[in-house]
């Protein structure tokens, strides 16, 4: 446990430590925010859809810890360039404990982002239905992060290539983002649009968070919960199996 406590602290403190890259990872989200809430939000009234806003930020705040949660595994790869992954592989630490750590250091730090975004919708006019609900908010948001950080870091396992990986990770997260309905109700979408939603984690998560947060749900809760908790265990085996693969 202590490898995992230490790759955990290790995360936050270089996340901590990287201003610039806090702020960066803050603009996309708010020009989503400001663009489309201000932007089609007149539209989406006049649709008879309400306030957009108020849809559209669990949305914007999944988006933030999908991005955050991804690309952390870009650090596996430099870990490798720069000689720290060898180092911390040929300790007496698994590398179950090695993998777990880093994973949750990640999920920490999108987390975080999450929460910071959260906030920043407050500001915006967003408006939760319960106060009593954002512990449970914060557990979905949680898994959500360890998912896809968990996958970032099983897909940065497998590619040694800096410059590939960016484009890797841009082709998976554009669709498992479009497709999630974080932007549209997806009672409305085409067929194939929810055929799709369907085989997409993200769906589950952002459905949860506006489940919880604004009380309309497209799948029911406790789906969103099961589904959720089968791609944490699915994404922790591969990412242990990839893991376990890497060449000292």
């Amino acid at each position: 446990m202590s490898a995992v406590y230490v790759l955990w602290l290790r995360q936050l403190i270089r996340y901590w430590r990287t201003r610039s890259r806090i702020i960066g990872s803050l603009a996309q989200p708010l020009l989503f925010l400001v663009a489309l809430g201000f932007g089609l939000g007149p539209i989406y009234a006049q649709a008879g859809g309400g306030n957009y806003i108020q849809f559209l930020a669990p949305g914007i705040i999944g988006m933030t810890i999908l991005f955050t949660a991804m690309f952390s595994g870009m650090e596996v790869i430099w870990d490798r360039q720069l000689g720290f992954l060898k180092e911390t592989l040929v300790s007496p630490s698994s590398r179950f404990s090695i993998f777990f750590g880093r994973t949750l250091g990640g999920a920490t730090v999108a987390l975080i982002q999450g929460v910071v975004i959260f906030l920043i919708t407050l500001l915006f006019g967003f408006r939760p239905i319960s106060l009593l609900s954002l512990p449970l908010v914060l557990v979905f948001m949680f898994l959500l992060a360890y998912i896809f950080t968990a996958l970032g870091t099983a897909l940065a396992s497998a590619v040694e290539d800096m410059q590939a990986f960016p484009l890797i990770m841009n082709f998976i997260i554009m669709p498992v983002f479009f497709l999630s309905g974080a932007l549209y109700p997806l009672e409305n979408a085409p067929s194939g649009i929810k055929l799709i939603a369907l085989f997409d984690p993200l769906s589950y998560q952002i459905d949860a968070l506006r489940q919880l947060l604004n009380g309309v749900s497209h799948f029911g809760l406790a789906i969103d919960f099961g589904i959720t908790l089968a791609c944490a265990l699915l994404v922790s085996l591969l990412g242990v199996y990839l893991f376990n693969r890497v060449e000292v």
